[in-house]
């Protein structure tokens, strides 16, 4: 397929009013024979517009029909597969099995959201029956569901070029909900974007959907960006980026006339505790593990481990020994974009710097001109961590931080200090469990997946996941944007009292025509009203 550099807007491929650039190979730095064109702010506004347009109608299709959108999109993907494998791997610097990997994962989030629509109990309807002889007033007929917010807007992430972009999490979600979609596309794989959203505008035909539910913007934050999120017809706003760039347009959404929600994943450093029994019987292999999920996709996931946990002793100095072992013959390896991998480089050298840091080991040297990045190994006493809450800060690439704790006493108090995060890991055997016990109620406070023996670094496509967590982690602590519940993000309750039966809508009706389960009168039933 050939590659435009145009923006789509209300179905039709035009050249942005903006300036022009041009996608890199972060390996070799060689530009891409395409220009893009960055929309300007008119545009975004007629993006923004179109959507509001495509709502009215949208936003009333059935659950079926959009469940056959939704699938009509994954399949128009998988036709243009070698495409976007192809495409994306010269944009990224990401292999062809992740890339693979995660387009087999952008199909399958849309076709789980299929499935949930299928099912049809994904608005959970709720319905109170009138009592006509209630005293001392009678009660109403009261029914309860769900009803999608309006336009969306979705920034895409640098580091999930299919997961979390232009077809990813939040798109899927939204398209679901009954929700229009704009989509602001991520500088660094501008070309898999348009590939993508060539599939989507495929299906919109195929499925003859009104043709401003889909939009494909190129842009800086700054003015599409800050034009979409501040425009009267957008509803909601789903980012994954860097702390600044997303508290900025979060102080923008929550600034307006009317304020809307902002979903935003900013910045996450994954704390990994090593309680002693455990770290005593498997140092080793804990520091073989760790390493695999530091260097995953260069440490460039949102789930990466940013902080070892441990509290001083032989098993410690052994865990340390073993990654000074291994790290030094890791080879450095190409990060998503040049400005990425300097400011990695940047952080790593503050680090360096400071005299409470020790460099426990890098791995190999690293090819300044092709975007390399080394591993980077630091520790730091915990007394002195306790004191620099700078040390929290997430570091984008493949660097981490053990902090080395006098006592359990001293661990606790280091949980007890942290921010928000997505995800926190134990290490703890069974003679561990009473530590873990009480370190718990703690991170249950600050992080939004715990998991034991494992990283974080895998999310899995499941109802029952949670990809989130309190702030900067995200702005929605109380929201997930993996899973099946991230449907919930892009709607509201909407309540019918006495309404007359034919008005109602489907979940709702006395005849239940699609059997769906209902909590009628505190019970769950799919039985029909008589």
């Amino acid at each position: 397929m050939q590659i435009s550099g145009k923006v789509l807007i209300k179905g039709e491929w035009l050249l942005g009013a903006g300036a022009g650039f041009n996608a890199s190979n972060p390996t070799t730095l060689q530009k891409s024979s395409e220009t893009f064109y960055n929309a300007d702010s008119a545009q975004a506004q007629a993006a923004a517009t179109a959507a509001a347009q495509a709502f009215d109608l949208y936003s009333q299709y059935s659950d079926l029909q959009k469940a056959n959108f939704l699938r009509t999109i994954a399949t128009q993907l998988e036709k243009i597969r070698p495409e976007i494998v192809l495409r994306a791997t010269w944009e990224t610097a990401l292999g062809e099995m992740r890339i693979n990997g995660e387009l087999g994962r952008t199909i399958g989030q849309l076709n789980m959201f299929a499935q949930l629509l299928d099912k049809g109990d994904w608005k959970r309807p709720v319905i109170d029956l009138a009592q006509a002889d209630r005293q001392p007033l009678p009660k109403p007929d009261i029914r309860l569901t769900q009803v999608p917010l309006g336009p969306v807007v979705v920034f895409a992430a640098s580091n999930f070029p299919l997961a979390f972009s232009v077809a990813g999490g939040d798109t899927a979600s939204a398209l679901a909900a009954g929700c229009p979609v704009i989509v602001k596309t991520h500088s660094a794989h501008p070309g898999t974007s348009e590939l993508v959203a060539s599939a989507i505008l495929a299906a919109i035909e195929q499925c003859d959907l009104p043709r401003g539910v889909f939009a494909m913007l190129h842009g800086g934050g700054r003015t599409v960006g800050a034009t979409l999120v501040t425009a009267a017809q957008v509803k909601a706003v789903g980012f994954t980026g860097s702390i600044s760039g997303g508290r900025a347009l979060y102080d923008l959404a929550v600034g307006r006339r009317e304020p809307i929600p902002f979903y935003g994943e900013l910045g996450s450093t994954n704390p990994v505790f090593l309680l002693p029994q455990s770290l005593a019987q498997k140092a080793e292999q804990i520091a073989a593990s760790f390493i695999g999920a530091l260097t995953m996709g260069v440490g460039q996931f949102c789930t990466s481990p940013g902080i070892l946990i441990a509290v001083k002793g032989n098993a410690l100095e052994r865990l340390l020994a073993s990654l000074a072992e291994k790290t030094p013959t890791l080879a450095a390896a190409t990060m998503l974009t040049t400005g990425i991998c300097n400011s990695y480089q940047q952080a790593c050298e503050q680090r360096a710097a400071m005299p409470s840091l020790k460099q426990i080991a890098c791995g190999e040297s690293a090819d300044s001109e092709a975007s390399q990045a080394q591993v980077q190994l630091f520790s730091v006493d915990a007394s002195d961590y306790l004191k620099q809450a700078e040390l929290e800060e997430e570091v984008f690439g493949p660097a981490t931080l053990v902090v080395c704790c006098e006592d359990s006493a001293q661990l606790l108090a280091v949980a007890n200090s942290l921010g928000g995060h997505l995800t926190a890991a134990l290490f703890a055997d069974e003679e561990d469990q009473n530590l873990a016990g009480q370190l718990l109620p703690i991170l249950q406070q600050r992080i939004g997946r715990i998991l034991f023996d494992g990283y974080g670094t895998g999310v899995e496509l499941s109802s029952a996941m949670s990809h989130g967590g309190p702030y900067p982690s995200s702005t929605a602590g109380q929201s997930t944007s993996v899973g099946t519940r991230a449907i919930e993000r892009f709607t509201r309750p909407l309540c019918y009292q006495n309404t007359p039966d034919a008005l109602l809508p489907a979940e709702l009706k006395n005849a239940n025509p699609n059997s769906i389960m209902r909590l009628v009168n505190n019970r769950w039933t799919t039985t029909a009203i008589n």
